[in-house]
Formats: structure tokens, sequence, C-alpha cells
């Protein structure tokens, strides 16, 4: 009789050993919405912009790669979506959106050429040969050229262009 009870305590233990082991290999994904960034208003989905805190863009992006804590302004504290090529470097309150962006970008100015922006965005406020900066409503719009002339990245601040500190 002791045995049996031994034999069925043993049972028990080993049983919700596994039942814990299997249970602990059941997680979820993140899912994001998609991104919808809208460059002319500075906004992501209507919902985000370059001021939201990095707690905002987590809750409604709970996909994000990596999260670097901010300095109180030091620092390259943000939100990265590594795989969707995109930033918010809430510290420093700006989003770069890359060639890799996964998502829609209004209007589509990844890979356009650099003398199509004019009817859309009118002059450069201050232009370099790798990268011009336009006054938009809401701040500024930085782009940024490859050697055939084409958007490869953007940013878009709240800041003006002498106030905007970017980071490496």
């Amino acid at each position: 009789m002791k045995v049996i009870c031994m034999k069925a305590v043993f049972l028990m233990l080993i049983s919700l050993t596994v039942a814990q082991v299997v249970t602990a290999q059941l997680t979820t994904t993140p899912v994001c919405p998609v991104f919808t960034v809208d460059v002319l208003e500075g906004t992501i989905n209507e919902k985000l912009d370059c001021n939201s805190t990095a707690g905002e863009v987590q809750k409604y992006f709970p996909c994000f790669t990596e999260v670097v804590e901010e300095t109180g302004g030091a620092g390259c504290g943000g939100v990265f979506f590594k795989d969707k090529g995109i930033s918010f470097f809430t510290e420093r309150d700006y989003i770069e959106i890359t060639d890799k962006f996964k998502g829609k970008l209004i209007p589509a100015l990844l890979g356009a050429s650099r003398g199509s922006l004019f009817k859309v965005l009118g002059n450069p406020k201050i232009k370099d040969p790798n990268w011009e900066a336009f006054v938009t409503k809401f701040g500024i719009l930085i782009l940024y050229y490859d050697a055939a002339g084409k958007i490869s990245k953007l940013q878009i601040s709240v800041k003006g262009a002498d106030a905007i500190k970017l980071c490496n």
C-alpha cells in the first residue's frame, strides 16, 4: 500500500513538471498593425507622432526588436523595429524610416528621385549633396539620397533644422 502511494505521488509530480514545461513553451508572438506613415502630417497610423513616448509606441506596436532606455536627453533612447525599417527616437523626438521599411508611406517617397519632389514638398530649406531638409507644418522632414539620387532614408521631427539633434 505504501509503495502504491509513493508511486502515485511520484507520478503526479512528474505530470505537473511536464505540464509546466509544455505550457512554458507556448508563447505568442506580438503582432503589429501595418505601419502607415503620413509624412506630410507627421503621424503614424493617425495615433502616434514624433512626440510619442516610448511607452505609447510599445503599446501600439508591440512587435519592436529593441528598446533603448532614455537617459534624460543626452542619449539616443527609443523604440526600434529593425526588421521593419522604422525607428522611434523618443529621446530626441524624431522618427527614422529606411529603405527596408515595411509599411505604407504617404506620399511614397522612398526610392523617389531628387528632382521629383518639388510638387509635393516645395523647395528645401537646407540643401546638401547627400540630403535635403524641408520645412513641414509639424516641423522638419530630412531626406537622404543614395548614389543614384533616390531617397534611401527619411527622418521626421517636430523640431526645426536648427534644433534637431540626430543620432548616428
